[in-house]
């Protein structure tokens, strides 16, 4: 079967397809030239080879068009684009327009729902953008050497009443507490950003709580952390790192926490009591 790979920034793509590789699958790939990575021009060419076409954030009845006339019904996103970007700079083609003409509110969710709603009404079904991942999600538990400490253990405890709360609000997925307060609250800058401003405003021993959303829509925006993460928690002296087990995926696996224990870094699964399994 032919799977279509809408590719945004970091390696995500990269990981997309050789996992869709693996299972046996064609893969038609299509990149944004605002976020993609050139790099993947050559990770397409290997073996099995992939098409490949490039479009511009905005254009997204090209992207439409070459998916169909690949023969493409079923699709995921892999990669990050910058949410500063989807409402500003973008120049919408007529389908995108449409889009942006349907949207009560302008979120990110709501954006990417409507955009996967003309997906469906084009023929193509948007699936879990870890269809081909499933081995890089958060294992549930203590998933490093060095467990939290009490301290630590209150400290995430108060931050996942506050974390999924900001989430639910669709504002962002990750804080930063330390002392039981909030330092840094994520919004549009991203995941090592706000580690990084929690760090000037509060010095060492933070910790870092990401989340899902409640309702989290595995489609797209699942919440992913790797090797980057970890350094900007070393640059700011943050502790610990908690993710939601089953929905947050581990982008440079066993090497993720292989980096964590050399650095004394602690990571938590948490199992959500409400979880499905997505």
């Amino acid at each position: 079967m032919r799977i279509g790979l809408i590719a945004g920034n970091g390696r995500f793509p990269f990981l997309a397809l050789e996992g869709a590789r693996r299972l046996g699958h064609d893969v038609t790939i299509v990149a944004i030239r605002e976020e993609t990575s050139p790099a993947l021009e050559a990770a397409a060419a290997g073996d099995p080879p992939a098409d490949l076409h490039w479009i511009s954030l905005g254009q997204l009845g090209k992207c439409i068009a070459i998916l169909r006339d690949a023969g493409v019904t079923r699709a995921v996103m892999a990669g990050q684009v910058k949410h500063t970007k989807l409402f500003a700079g973008i120049i919408p083609d007529r389908t995108l327009l449409q889009v942006l003409r349907r949207l009560d509110t302008k979120n990110t969710d709501a954006l990417i729902t409507a955009v996967a709603d003309v997906l469906a009404e084009h023929g193509i079904e948007l699936e879990n953008s870890t269809a081909f991942l499933q081995p890089l999600l958060a294992r549930g538990g203590v998933l490093t050497d060095r467990p939290p400490t009490e301290d630590e253990r209150a400290d995430l405890e108060f931050g996942y009443r506050m974390a999924d709360a900001i989430a639910g609000l669709d504002l962002g997925q990750t804080i930063v507490v330390k002392d039981r307060a909030v330092v840094a609250v994520e919004a549009m800058e991203g995941t090592d950003a706000v580690i990084a401003r929690a760090g000037q405003l509060a010095g060492p021993g933070t910790r870092v709580v990401k989340v899902a959303k409640p309702a989290q829509d595995m489609r797209f925006d699942v919440p992913v952390v790797g090797v980057p993460t970890l350094s900007a928690m070393r640059a700011a002296g943050a502790t610990v790192l908690s993710v939601d087990a089953g929905r947050t995926l581990v982008l440079d696996g066993e090497a993720f926490y292989q980096r964590a224990d050399a650095h004394g870094l602690t990571v938590v699964g948490r199992e959500r009591p409400d979880d499905d399994g997505g």
